[in-house]
């Protein structure tokens, strides 16, 4: 009985990969990850290079050259992580050059009404007049959620904004991130990976407003009436706080933190001429190992990583012309499907009409193997019954506090 089972289902997946049309099956081949296929694979990265830092605990982390794009090594670059405030550079990629940095806003109680609670804020006060460039520096220097949600507003609303930062990261290949929320507060489906982060850095970092406030130290921000208050960056590369020493070169970008992300920070700096670019996500230890093993990767990279030779690459943008990738290969995907998707509408039609075909197919196979197994059993008990099943399991992220 259970011969004959196991032989049914190697007919089944026989004739199942038989009706896959000739063109599916190309494209499946052709179908390329997005940066690389390099960067697809789990565990550590990299290639003609020695002397990685040994005390990497993040869960995903990617280290590249700003300028070239090339990826000289990374750990599991695609996995899709909570990103908490990080999510802020989409958002400024999204939004930065839509108000002039001279506009001035009269904050209004509806602008703060939605910002959720636990949230970070730069301080914000209804019935106060800002301009773009003082609400740019709450946003950058203390990942004021307060700031981010009276600039979605001025942009038309929060559901705009976010519906908007989404396409943003399909143009910019950005796959593995889905927008909630503008300000990156935990909300459950909230994610992005570290080679997503790493596009949105280094395309903001092209601009040289997006450049300006990332790399802002401190500023002097409006109290009301002629009052100001001094905001530091919470970038502790940047600043040197919280008994850290400031990097060497360092020009940006954002960091961020929630109860349910963890850490996450992207960094570059430059010396020689040479900017690169770190993103690292969620380490096993406290706040300030974010920043530690960012300085020992960045160390790296301008030491021992200059022979690295690329494991991938920073895509450009499909409005600047870059080439289309597909996605990652996420555990739904691969629970699902067992390879990475294709991008293109036309080939999942034909993903599609392949299936309807294989259906039918299967449905005649297995009905012919149904009577012939019954003849061989029909004097014996029933024959044993095999259902072959892929199961796509959803997460769901859970709720946590913002506190930077």
């Amino acid at each position: 009985m259970r011969e004959c089972s196991r032989l049914s289902r190697r007919a089944v997946l026989g004739l199942t990969a038989a009706a896959l049309p000739l063109s599916t099956a190309t494209e499946a081949a052709a179908t390329t990850v997005v940066g690389g296929e390099q960067l697809a694979r789990t565990g550590v990265q990299v290639r003609g290079a020695s002397g990685l830092p040994a005390k990497i605990t993040a869960r995903s982390w990617l280290i590249a050259d700003c300028e070239s794009g090339e990826v000289l090594a990374a750990f599991n670059a695609h996995r899709r992580l909570p990103p908490a405030s990080t999510l802020k550079m989409l958002f400024a990629d999204t939004v930065l050059k839509k108000f002039d940095r001279t506009e001035r806003y009269t904050v209004k109680d509806s602008d703060v009404s939605d910002i959720p609670l636990g949230s970070s804020l730069v301080g914000i006060k209804p019935g106060l007049s800002y301009t773009v460039e003082q609400l740019w520096q709450g946003v950058f220097l203390r990942s004021g959620n307060d700031a981010v949600h009276v600039l979605s507003h001025m942009n038309g609303g929060i559901a705009k904004t976010v519906a908007e930062m989404q396409a943003k990261a399909q143009d910019l290949q950005a796959l593995d991130t889905h927008v909630v929320s503008p300000d990156g507060f935990d909300h459950p489906g909230q994610i992005s990976s570290a080679y997503d982060l790493s596009l949105f850095a280094r395309h903001g970092l092209k601009d040289a407003d997006f450049r300006g406030y990332c790399g802002t130290r401190t500023a002097d921000f409006p109290a009301g009436g002629k009052k100001t208050f001094q905001i530091q960056n919470t970038d502790r590369l940047l600043t040197g706080a919280w008994g850290l020493k400031s990097y060497d070169g360092l020009i940006g970008v954002k960091n961020g933190y929630t109860s349910n992300a963890g850490n996450t920070f992207t960094g570059a700096a430059t010396r020689g001429g040479r900017t690169l670019l770190v993103t690292v996500m969620h380490p096993a230890e406290g706040s300030n190992a974010v920043y530690e093993q960012t300085a020992a990767l960045l160390d790296w990279g301008f030491g021992d990583g200059r022979t690295a030779q690329a494991v991938g690459t920073l895509v450009d943008p499909l409005s600047e012309g870059g080439a289309s990738a597909g996605r990652a290969p996420g555990k739904e995907a691969q629970a699902a499907a067992g390879a990475p998707g294709s991008a293109g509408g036309s080939s999942t039609g034909r993903v599609v009409e392949g299936a309807g075909v294989t259906a039918l197919l299967l449905a005649a196979g297995v009905a012919m193997m149904v009577k012939r197994r019954r003849r061989a059993v029909a004097a014996t008990a029933p024959a044993d019954t095999e259902t072959v099943h892929a199961e796509a399991a959803g997460t769901r992220e859970p709720g946590g506090r913002h506190r930077r």
